[in-house]
């Protein structure tokens, strides 16, 4: 039996327009926003770096060369603090531009999910690969990447992250029909639908943004049609290779229990800062005690 390659290449699609943060995203790219101290984008790579996946292509648009500079060397910076004797910060900025080998190709037309990631076959080319949005943060502390590489590496084909939301919420995610298998967290997908209306939901199974995928998906998605919202759909591409495994092998799903930030809403984003504040060594005791003395205020407000 010939020996599956392991994944080394991490796909990061980078090129929304972030019109959900207008105006902040007018001249700054929504990856750029700071979770606390460090833009969303930075934590994505470094989870793809803690999978083992050291090789990143980042698929970009136009005014994203701020997601470059930040993963570059910054020379001035760095000798700036070096005079300074500022240890601790240089340490800070060097360690974007240590992380990985970091790759950038442009997405000519915002087509969807699908055309994004189908810009990255020259650089992936017959190898298996994993898709990270940066929409979705993932706690360290809940290697889900980590876990959907090795389900791969044991039944080869595609694997996606699934996570049990309200079926009220169901019309916001593509959503996945799945069947059991030997283990607790690992289903067999059996059909896929995007962002279907809630008395058409196969479950409450929602697929988030984190996929393991074989290279046969971009064979599909050379031939797929615009789908929901005019935009090629990489939801349809997986639903093809569901239908027919001789294409690709199976797609299985790693179904998620553990701490995801989602950064792509504006109230999600806030919450996400605060949790991660919150659990920060150097800010979270004092900020936790802030906290506490706000919402206390606020709620002898609300009662007066």
């Amino acid at each position: 039996m010939t020996q599956k390659p392991s994944l080394t290449k991490a796909v990061i699609p980078a090129a929304g327009l972030g019109t959900r943060f207008l105006p902040a995203t007018k001249a700054t790219p929504k990856e750029m926003l700071p979770v606390v101290d460090k833009p969303a984008i930075q934590y994505v790579v470094e989870e793809a770096v803690s999978a083992g996946l050291s090789d990143v292509l980042m698929i970009t648009g136009r005014n994203k060369r701020p997601l470059e500079d930040h993963f570059d060397r910054n020379y001035e910076l760095e000798e700036a603090l070096t005079r300074k004797g500022d240890g601790e910060r240089l340490a800070r900025v060097r360690e974007s531009s240590d992380l990985a080998t970091m790759h950038y190709v442009r997405q000519g037309a915002p087509r969807g999910l699908g055309h994004a990631v189908l810009c990255a076959a020259p650089h992936v080319g017959d190898e298996p690969f994993a898709v990270l949005l940066g929409d979705d943060l993932i706690d360290p502390r809940d290697p889900l990447l980590a876990r959907m590489v090795e389900v791969r590496e044991r039944f080869g084909g595609s694997v996606i992250a699934l996570l049990e939301v309200d079926p009220s919420q169901v019309h916001l995610y593509g959503c996945a029909a799945v069947a059991p298998t030997g283990e607790s967290d690992v289903v067999k997908v059996t059909d896929l639908v995007e962002k279907p209306e809630r008395s058409d939901a196969p479950s409450n199974l929602a697929i988030i943004g984190r996929y393991v995928l074989d290279p046969a998906v971009f064979a599909i998605l050379r031939e797929t049609r615009p789908g929901r919202g005019g935009e090629i759909q990489l939801t349809d591409a997986l639903q093809k290779l569901v239908q027919d495994e001789r294409a690709g092998g199976p797609v299985h799903g790693v179904v998620f229990k553990g701490r995801r930030y989602d950064t792509g809403d504006r109230g999600d984003y806030l919450r996400a800062i605060v949790r991660l504040a919150c659990e920060r060594d150097d800010l979270g005791p004092d900020f936790r005690t802030w906290l506490r003395g706000y919402v206390s205020e606020e709620m002898e407000h609300l009662e007066q």
